[in-house]
């Protein structure tokens, strides 16, 4: 009796090892990206929120509250960003997401410190990303405090020192419950999540099977063949953010202070975008079960790098160019906007642009790929 015959589980293991070598695609695969994934996440991710963008109202111009400014900025934990002239720029800024945090300085400031009474200051912390709020609490809280006492000791003495109340004000979530940025950011994951995977293993099926050569010899050009593919999934895209907002509202009391035509506007061109990478997956890929992986691999920097569970101010500058080439990143902004902030589209005309432009690119770009791979 021959080897491979009293022992058939190794003729069987040795096939198995054959065919994973054949299979180069997927061997690269499965140690290359946790190679890629465990070096980049393990350098993006840092939950110790530093360099918030921040402005500045200084009402009372003096050398009290610039030392206020350089006590908050010399942390590390906010970036001065600009001075503005009056509130009302405050919020501009703060809607369209230029800056996360805020101070105000009342034209009193610095007298009231000279008089031995209490000096107030306002900081406004932008609580729609994650976060951001807690930290930015603490440290304009703790921080400012310890330095302005600093400050004051030296310009008035240790006799009747006066205190100064750093009061934090969160804009759009002020509960900081988590599950109001939490479930807006869902909206825009799942949707990245069932658009790349559905739209990818789709036309690779039909690869499988056969039918799409027969689909490919009908009058049918090629790019209405793929722009078919995206229809029914962009319906089903909608009902999928229509069922996320009826239970974030239901469940959670997540509001809707924008407009929900403004949102399913602005929602379109990211559907598109996220089916344009699913069908250029369908393109790199043979099989099903490599459809799966390389949407797995796109869809992961999606979570982690997009802001949609950290911060990306928080982020070193690589892992901010790489969420910025995420069309999540800018969906995300505008989700919250709408949603959280109440914003119009036209506040948020960058982001929807850059979606705009990202969906064009991607469906382009699939379908050259589309016409190769059939082509030979």
């Amino acid at each position: 009796m021959t080897p491979v015959a009293r022992w058939p589980i190794w003729a069987m293991l040795w096939k198995e090892f054959v065919q994973m070598r054949r299979d180069r695609f997927t061997l690269a695969m499965m140690i290359g990206i946790p190679m890629i994934q465990i070096a980049l996440f393990g350098y993006a991710i840092q939950t110790e929120v530093r360099h918030l963008p921040m402005v500045v109202v200084d009402e009372s111009r003096s050398p009290q509250s610039r030392a206020l400014i350089r006590a908050l900025t010399s942390t590390g934990y906010f970036d001065l960003e600009a001075h503005l002239e009056d509130r009302e720029e405050v919020r501009r800024w703060v809607e369209r997401g230029d800056a996360a945090a805020a101070v105000i300085i009342p034209p009193d400031f610095a007298k009231d410190l000279k008089r031995r009474r209490e000096a107030t200051a306002q900081v406004i912390i932008d609580a729609a990303d994650p976060l951001s709020p807690s930290a930015a609490i603490a440290a304009s809280g703790q921080i400012a405090a310890l330095q302005t006492r600093q400050m004051v000791v030296q310009a008035a003495g240790p006799q009747g020192l006066p205190s100064v109340d750093v009061r934090v004000r969160p804009w759009y979530n002020p509960a900081l419950k988590s599950s109001v940025y939490i479930v807006p950011g869902i909206i825009g994951v799942l949707l990245s999540m069932t658009m790349v995977i559905v739209a990818s293993i789709a036309v690779v099926r039909e690869r499988e099977r056969g039918t799409l050569e027969q689909l490919i010899v009908t009058p049918i050009n090629k790019t209405s063949l793929m722009l078919g593919k995206i229809v029914p999934f962009l319906v089903v895209g909608y009902v999928q953010m229509t069922v996320i907002l009826l239970v974030g509202r239901l469940l959670f009391g997540v509001p809707i202070s924008g407009s929900l035509v403004d949102l399913y506007l602005g929602a379109l061109p990211f559907i598109v975008a996220s089916l344009g990478v699913g069908l250029l997956v369908s393109t790199a890929v043979t099989t099903q079960a490599q459809a799966m992986q390389l949407g797995f691999f796109y869809l992961l920097p999606n979570i982690l790098l997009s802001g949609f569970m950290f911060p990306r101010a928080a982020m070193p500058e690589p892992a901010q160019w790489i969420g910025a080439a995420l069309p999540l990143t800018y969906f995300l902004l505008v989700l919250r906007g709408i949603l959280l902030k109440g914003v119009d589209l036209g506040t948020l005309a960058p982001e929807v642009a850059t979606l705009t432009g990202f969906s064009v690119v991607l469906i382009a770009l699939a379908v050259r790929r589309f016409n190769k791979r059939i082509d030979g």
